[in-house]
Formats: structure tokens, C-alpha cells, sequence
């Protein structure tokens, strides 16, 4: 997974702006208590910052990969 594709997923499942807000000001215990945006820049796995987000929020498992055609970015 790349950083591209958790931004797209983020305002898929959450919407832009609280997307930026969870990225940016939820700790995530699953990731040692950082932010989404701190783990990234510390090189945290993607996939696992994408996880530890769903999780944190309680995304079910079946709207956390998907974007239906139509709405994906171009």
C-alpha cells in the first residue's frame, strides 16, 4: 500500500476534512500512541498506520479496501 492510496482511502471512508483530522490528531495506541501522520513519517508500514486507523475508528472490514470505480480519483 501506498501513501497516495491511504489518502484516497481516508477521504473515501471518512471524508476529506475529517480524514485530515483523524490522520492528523488521533493517537493510535496500535502504533506505539502516534498520530497516523507521525507513524508514516517514522516509517511505519503503511498498511499497518491504515489498519491501526480503521481499528481505532471501527471501520468494518468491508469498507476499509474498496472505492467504487466512479469515485476514484482520476
Amino acid at each position: 500500500m501506498r501513501r497516495s492510496e491511504f489518502s484516497e482511502l481516508a477521504d473515501h471512508v471518512f471524508g476529506p476534512a475529517l480524514a485530515r483530522a483523524y490522520t492528523h490528531d488521533l493517537v493510535l495506541e496500535e502504533i506505539g500512541g502516534l498520530s497516523a501522520a507521525e507513524a508514516l513519517e517514522h516509517g511505519v508500514a503503511v498498511r499497518a498506520v491504515w489498519t491501526a486507523l480503521c481499528e481505532a475508528m471501527e471501520v468494518p472490514e468491508s469498507a476499509r479496501w474498496e472505492i467504487p470505480a466512479q469515485q476514484r480519483r482520476r
